[in-house]
C-alpha cells in the first residue's frame, strides 16, 4: 500500500521539486518550495487533506477560517523549528536517530483521523468538546488550541521522504546559513500552502458561511461527507503506515 501512495505522491511533487532544487543557491525559496515538497509526501499528505476538509468545512459552514488555518500552521512552526533546535543543540549525530523516535507517532495519526471522522459524523458524544471545528463564538478560544495541536501532532509524522526532505535538506542549509533560524519556519509554511490555497479560493469566491445560509440541515450533511471523507483517510493512512 505504502508503495501506491509513493508512486503518486512522487507524481505529484516530483514537478516542485525540480524548481526547488534550481533555487538552492536562494535558501528562502529553497525552504518554502521544500515544505510544498514535503505538503505532498506520503505521511504528510493524508494530514493536509484532512486539515483541508476540516477547515474548510469551518468556512463554508460559517465564516473563513483564518484563525484556526492560522494556528494550524503556528502548530506546523512549532514543530520544524523545535525539531530543528533539538538537533542544534544535541549535535547532528543525533540527526540519523530522530526520524525512529517519530514512527510511533506517525502510527497515531490514521486512527486520529478516524477518531475525528467518527466523531463528525456524531454517533457518539463526549462531556469535553473536541474543539477543531466549531464555531469561533462557541469554542471561545478553545478551537486554536484544538488546531495548533493537530498541526504540531501532524508534523511529528515522518516517513522516508519527509526525513531526506528535512533532516538530509533542510537541516544542514540551516546549520550553514546565517539566517538559518528562518528556514523551519519557512518549511513549515509551505507544508501549508495547499491548505492556505483552499481557504483562499473559499474567501475570493465568497463561500464563506454559504451553508449556514442554505439551512442547518444541509450544513449537517456536509458535516457528515466530511466526517466520511476523513474516516477514509484514516484508514488508508493506518493501510499505508501500520
Amino acid at each position: 500500500m505504502f508503495e501506491i501512495v509513493e508512486s503518486i505522491s512522487h507524481f505529484l511533487r516530483d514537478p516542485f521539486m525540480n524548481v526547488a532544487t534550481r533555487v538552492e543557491s536562494i535558501p528562502i525559496l529553497f525552504a518554502l518550495l521544500l515544505g510544498l515538497v514535503g505538503a505532498l509526501a506520503p505521511c504528510q499528505f493524508s494530514g493536509n487533506v484532512s486539515a483541508i476538509t476540516l477547515y474548510g468545512t469551518n468556512s463554508l459552514k460559517k465564516e473563513i477560517a483564518w484563525r484556526e488555518t492560522l494556528f494550524f500552521i503556528l502548530g506546523k512552526i512549532t514543530a520544524f523549528s523545535g525539531l530543528g533546535l533539538v538537533i542544534y543543540l544535541l549535535g547532528q549525530e543525533f540527526q540519523q536517530q530522530l526520524p525512529l523516535l517519530f514512527e510511533p507517532m506517525r502510527k497515531l495519526i490514521g486512527p486520529l483521523l478516524i477518531f475525528i471522522g467518527v466523531y463528525m459524523l456524531g454517533l457518539f458524544k463526549m462531556t469535553w468538546h473536541l474543539r477543531l471545528w466549531k464555531p469561533v463564538e462557541k469554542t471561545k478560544g478553545k478551537g486554536h488550541w484544538g488546531a495548533f495541536m493537530l498541526g504540531f501532532s501532524f508534523s511529528l509524522g515522518f516517513c522516508p521522504t519527509m526525513a531526506i526532505l528535512y533532516f538530509s535538506l533542510l537541516i544542514p542549509l540551516t546549520l550553514t546559513t546565517s539566517y538559518g533560524v528562518f528556514l523551519p519556519p519557512l518549511f513549515a509554511l509551505g507544508t501549508s500552502i495547499p491548505l492556505l490555497i483552499v481557504i483562499f479560493i473559499i474567501w475570493y469566491l465568497g463561500f464563506g458561511g454559504m451553508i449556514l445560509k442554505k439551512g442547518r440541515r444541509l450544513g449537517l450533511y456536509v458535516q457528515r461527507t466530511a466526517g466520511i471523507l476523513i474516516i477514509l483517510i484514516g484508514i488508508m493512512d493506518v493501510l499505508t503506515f501500520w
